[in-house]
């Protein structure tokens, strides 16, 4: 029997660190997924089993999409690509299960349909479709997606000339996806102002990661701009 999960409005937050960071620690994961919550969050984003469960024991309530990234020789694809995946996400206690939803082809030449058929009728599993296009985004609702984000706009192949946010998807989507069909504005989000316009645009929740958990990506970011060659570059010296 499939679960049926509302999408509460308002922020989520993506919690996670690159491989050899010392913020992968689980305990810290924990840690920065109990600070959101505590802040108003209504749920984070969370990748790999260990993290999942990491969350869980220490946030017993908390609303969990749950993600594990693999990567594989045959396809592009690694944002829960397969079955072996969905399986061990949903074991850590995520809640809904999110996965690359796209169009390209799959490690193993695994079917998206056939994905989410399991993972509805064995597991009972809500899913969130990661998207790249309006086309796709109704194809991962048509085949039964609970929720639809905008996660990997500007991110494959096909949108790599593209730089996400994905403002022009979520109108689209908004007005074709079927109304008990959530829809998350995600990628590319680097401030509240910009969190806000998603909810204007249509989107019911909007998930956030660099710009509040990536402790990596900001340091090196600061420390880029501060740099000597960096700031004789925009000084257009």
């Amino acid at each position: 029997m499939t679960s049926q999960l509302s999408l509460p409005r308002g922020l989520i937050v993506s919690v996670q660190a690159p491989e050899g960071s010392p913020m992968r620690e689980p305990s810290v994961i924990a840690a920065m997924a109990e600070a959101s919550l505590a802040n108003g969050a209504v749920g984070v984003r969370l990748e790999s089993p260990e993290h999942i469960g990491a969350v869980r024991r220490r946030c017993p309530g908390a609303l969990i999409i749950g993600l594990w990234k693999r990567s594989f020789a045959d396809s592009s694809v690694y944002i829960t690509p397969g079955w072996p995946e969905i399986q061990q996400v949903w074991a850590a206690g995520a809640d809904v299960i999110a996965l690359d939803a796209t169009a390209r082809f799959r490690p193993g030449g695994q079917q998206l349909a056939e994905l989410v058929q399991r993972a509805k009728g064995e597991l009972g599993a809500p899913l969130m479709a990661d998207v790249d296009s309006l086309e796709n985004g109704l194809l991962a609702a048509a085949l039964g997606c609970d929720w639809v984000g905008t996660t990997l706009f500007g991110y494959t192949e096909a949108t790599a000339q593209q730089k996400p946010p994905g403002w022009q998807l979520l109108g689209p989507l908004r007005q074709q996806l079927p109304a008990a069909t959530g829809l998350i504005c995600e990628g590319g989000i680097a401030s509240a102002e910009q969190a806000h316009r998603a909810l204007e645009e249509g989107a019911d929740a909007v998930v956030v990661g660099t710009a509040i958990t990536g402790v990596d990506l900001q340091v090196a970011r600061y420390v880029a701009g501060l740099s000597p060659k960096t700031a004789a570059a925009s000084l257009g010296r």
